[in-house]
């Protein structure tokens, strides 16, 4: 008999390799880790490439069955050279999982396991991300709302000054106070860590080199480990950039015939409900730069390794999405880059977007970086971000301080310098409480307003809820409500406060806005709208589902 040893609470139970045996409880939505001992392999060897190794999970009723991939890790606990292999899987039912199958294209590994059983059992985990119109919802039918963060070269532990001490981990965890979702490389880039490569080369030697992806290093990837798992802990979103973001070393993941890199991801991180992948940063404009055709190909290759409805897109120029990436079903997401610091602007982009992505999810990845390096004030980012979701988009911030440098390329994340922080997650909050978001779509504001300024954006469910963006100082303005009572609730994002105007607004109303940039005017029926967890702001609404 097996037993688990390590506590599956963190997302990760760990087992020994032996014969057909029991391998304990899984909590739904968590990961279970299993080793096979397979030929012992170093650094000059390509086992990505050479070693074969999948795991077929069957549930007790039949269905689902669940393929997953395996990959090697060197002797599983850190060191380049050993016989260690992984299969890491997500039972998404309860009750019985069997391993009905052990493929593989060398003897040692072949059958290992099968007959195995785990018992699935229920948990609060809210599971994958699935896209649902314009947003995303959980595998429970729960609606985060989603603002990122960046740090794109966290992992190597090097700033432009050398080692820098932070925590990858750590930060995921600082990360997840504020935000939803945290973008980064899966290579130092810029900022490599010398005494440790994600790859290594002919010769056995650490490089950056994305060409030499066929040999991934186990020790660079427990690093990566590391941060997914903290993400999983804390439900942050681990947004995985396959190639990028900017040096053509770290950029040519891509290159040639991507399907072993993608597989050892889809293997290593696919099991993880937290893990989205972006397969590239800039795909269209740096060194080595990618064919639509390229793309198209490596993000059906990525897709089709992987086990679970993982989110995939690419991330490309200033400016709108590609339609030409929309062949081929593989992405999920649009992601535009495009640094906006006004509500209407922002959430124009954004709303357009949606239809040039093949009417799925939009997120502007670098929507507002924070600091001297875009010259983009705290100011400037809340309203920026705001005016995406006002767009029906979802927005990733950074803080930048000057070109390629501060947390946004190698983390520390550090609310004090990255001011906005706590501005966005007010908005996030007040959203993940109160708005029916997934409901909603962008609206001409004078289908329900009149006296607006030009610079308002509206979110609307006809008849039943409406979020109205405005940054300036209005007097006066009517809204001409639907048939019934409406409670109308103000809240300012920069001073992360909010106030009921009313609870009782019928027919026409009358209200002003204050003099801020960024002021959220929420209308909804009493009894109407769902709380996502519970609220930090005194809006006594019925936590009532959307259920007709």
């Amino acid at each position: 008999m097996l037993r688990l040893t390590f506590a599956s609470a963190t997302g990760l139970a760990l087992v020994a390799a032996a014969g057909a045996a029991e391998l304990g409880q899984v909590k739904r939505y968590h990961v279970l880790e299993l080793m096979f001992a397979g030929p012992k392999l170093g650094p000059k060897d390509m086992p990505a490439r050479d070693v074969a190794l999948a795991v077929t999970f069957r549930h007790e009723s039949g269905g689902p069955e669940v393929r997953a991939a395996g990959f090697w890790d060197g002797d599983g606990k850190g060191a380049d050279t050993g016989g260690t292999f992984k299969v890491r899987f997500c039972p998404t039912q309860p009750g019985r999982w069997r391993i009905v199958r052990t493929e593989s294209n060398r003897a040692e590994l072949k059958g290992q396991r099968e007959g195995d059983l785990l018992e699935c059992v229920a948990s609060e985990h809210p599971g994958f991300w699935v896209p649902d119109g314009r947003w995303y919802r959980r595998s429970d039918g729960s609606h985060p709302f989603i603002v990122g963060n960046t740090h794109y070269t966290f992992l190597s532990g090097h700033d432009d000054q050398g080692p820098h001490g932070n925590d990858p981990a750590a930060d995921v965890r600082a990360n997840a106070r504020y935000f939803k979702k945290l973008r980064f490389g899966l290579g130092g880039g810029r900022y490599p860590d010398p005494k440790c490569k994600p790859f290594f080369d002919d010769a056995g030697r650490g490089t950056e080199d994305g060409r030499f992806s066929l040999r991934p290093n186990p020790r660079w990837f427990r690093r990566v480990d590391a941060a997914v798992r903290a993400g999983f802990e804390t439900d942050l979103i681990c947004d995985l950039i396959a190639a990028g973001p900017d040096t053509p070393e770290i950029r040519s993941t891509l290159q040639g015939d991507p399907a072993v890199w993608l597989g050892y991801l889809a293997a290593r991180y696919g099991a993880y409900p937290n893990v989205w992948f972006c397969l590239c940063n800039e795909w269209n404009i740096k060194k080595p730069s990618y064919t639509p055709e390229q793309i198209v190909r490596a993000g059906r290759l990525l897709r089709a390794a992987l086990p679970n409805p993982t989110p995939i897109s690419v991330h490309g120029n200033t400016g709108n999405w590609d339609p030409r990436l929309n062949e081929g079903g593989w992405h999920d997401h649009a992601i535009i880059q495009w640094k906006l610091k006004t509500i209407p602007r922002a959430a124009d982009a954004a709303a357009a977007n949606h239809a040039r992505g093949g009417n799925r999810p939009v997120c502007n990845d670098e929507n507002a970086y924070e600091g001297l390096g875009d010259r983009f004030s705290e100011a400037d980012v809340i309203e920026g971000c705001f005016g995406t979701f006002l767009g029906g988009g979802c927005p990733t911030t950074g803080q930048k301080p000057a070109g390629k440098k501060g947390q946004y390329f190698w983390g520390g994340f550090d609310a004090s310098k990255h001011a906005s922080a706590d501005n966005l997650l007010a908005l996030r909050e007040y959203i993940d409480e109160h708005v029916a978001f997934w409901r909603m779509k962008p609206a001409p504001p004078e289908s329900v307003f009149t006296g607006l300024p030009d610079a308002a954006r509206l979110l609307a469910d006809p008849g039943r809820e409406y979020a109205l963006g405005t940054n300036a100082a209005a007097k006066g303005i009517r809204a001409r409500l639907p048939e019934g009572t409406w409670r109308v609730v103000q809240l300012d994002l920069f001073t992360k406060t909010s106030r009921t105007l009313t609870e009782k607004a019928s027919g026409e109303f009358t209200f002003d806005t204050p003099d801020s940039r960024a002021v959220l005017t929420h209308f909804a029926r009493p009894g109407r709208v769902v709380s996502y967890r519970p609220g930090r702001y005194p809006v006594a609404l019925d936590k009532e589902h959307f259920d007709d």
